[in-house]
């Protein structure tokens, strides 16, 4: 018996998706597919989406600021109604613990964002209206048009698509967004959509202020940020994919904002480490471990004195990486990226001192890695 399809949000509406293409989001803990079944929107549906979207922006032009506050303050309160729902289905997409980090920090973090960008809206801050003297220039920012949000795998909630902090300074700035989610976490911004319709039907606006495709192909993701009809692009997520995007958009002259992923080196310095030694290798391990190593800001690269003291925080390091227990990843795809960019530090000489496979822990996991190279 075939699986049923989840549908797209298109103009207020849950529309059943015309396309062949579907995927399944994966239980990285339990290592099995999650039960729903999403679809790989056509261009076609998302031309419909464009559609409904430019609409939108038309009939919103000029509207108060107070009309988008209003909406996002509703839509806050309607999240907070979903919140074990959204912590169960979250956990289960992306392994990320329930708590502290999914019902204790990053919700309160989303419904905060959505807030202070009601805030905003209502103040009409963002405008930053400039009177220039001395070339009797005014100015001040305004609507830029349906505006394209794509979040990231590690945030689920806090830079979804629909309902981080991207879209909550689109929507405060007087623009209908067009959420794509990640195929990481599609369920849980399916519910996320839910909670957007209902504040956008209790606040009377237009119904496609905010619309939810869950994943293109690569070519029509292009074709979405180029389109002459998007204001402007928000991004966050892998480095090559971002920049595939930005070249697209910049063919077409539309705005994108993007946070890309980093290797945020770090420099030692001889006399702190002299000074402190232990605490730095507790803090960096921590700040390298935390969440399974997937957040942005994690150190990635860190620059050590030659001689006994940075080969003593290389050790100290080394054993905190192997005492501590491996985390889940989010996915399979970001384990075997993993794998592969550490053979190819090894094939350009570096040393493996902990880790470096799979396994180790539970589900989609690696033990934690260092490796070292030498500048010589």
């Amino acid at each position: 018996m075939s699986q049923s399809v989840q549908p797209i949000l298109l103009n207020g509406s849950w529309v059943a998706s015309r396309s062949a293409g579907t995927f399944q989001a994966v239980n990285p803990t339990l290592e099995r597919p999650m039960p729903q079944v999403f679809p790989v929107s056509s261009w076609s549906e998302i031309d419909s989406v464009i559609g409904a979207a430019a609409a939108a922006s038309r009939e919103m032009r000029g509207w108060p600021g107070s009309r988008f506050a209003d909406f996002l303050e509703a839509y806050a309160l309607e999240i907070e109604s979903r919140a074990d729902l959204l912590v169960e289905t979250a956990h289960a997409e992306t392994g990320l613990a329930k708590s502290p980090r999914l019902k204790d920090g990053e919700l309160p973090r989303t419904t905060n964002q959505i807030r202070q960008a009601a805030a905003a809206a209502r103040s009409e801050s963002w405008r930053v209206p400039t009177i220039d003297t001395a070339t009797n220039i005014r100015s001040m920012f305004g609507q830029l048009g349906p505006v394209v949000v794509f979040g990231p795998n590690n945030f689920p909630y806090a830079y979804n698509g629909i309902a981080g902090g991207d879209f909550a300074a689109a929507i405060a700035a007087g623009n209908p967004v067009i959420a794509k989610g990640h195929p990481c976490h599609p369920e849980t911004t399916r519910i996320f959509g839910e909670a957007a319709v209902a504040a956008v039907r209790s606040t009377g606006m237009p119904a496609g202020l905010v619309q939810l495709i869950y994943r293109t192909s690569h070519e029509d993701g292009l074709r979405l940020v180029s389109d002459s009809r998007i204001g402007g692009i928000g991004y966050t997520g892998a480095r090559h994919t971002g920049l595939r995007l930005k070249a697209a958009a910049d063919a077409a002259g539309k705005p994108i904002y993007l946070e890309l992923s980093s290797i945020n080196p770090v420099f030692m310095l001889p006399g702190a480490l002299q000074e402190r030694l232990e605490k730095i290798a507790d803090e960096f391990a921590a700040s390298c471990l935390m969440g399974a190593g997937q957040f942005c800001t994690n150190p990635g690269l860190v620059i050590v004195p030659s001689g006994a003291l940075g080969e003593a925080l290389t050790a100290a390091v080394a054993a905190r990486f192997s005492a501590a227990a491996s985390g889940t990843m989010l996915a399979e795809g970001v384990r075997s990226s993993f794998l592969k960019a550490v053979q190819t530090i090894q094939a350009a000489g570096a040393e493996l001192l902990t880790g470096g496979q799979a396994g180790g822990g539970v589900g989609v996991c690696c033990p934690n890695t260092l490796l070292k190279g030498s500048a010589g």
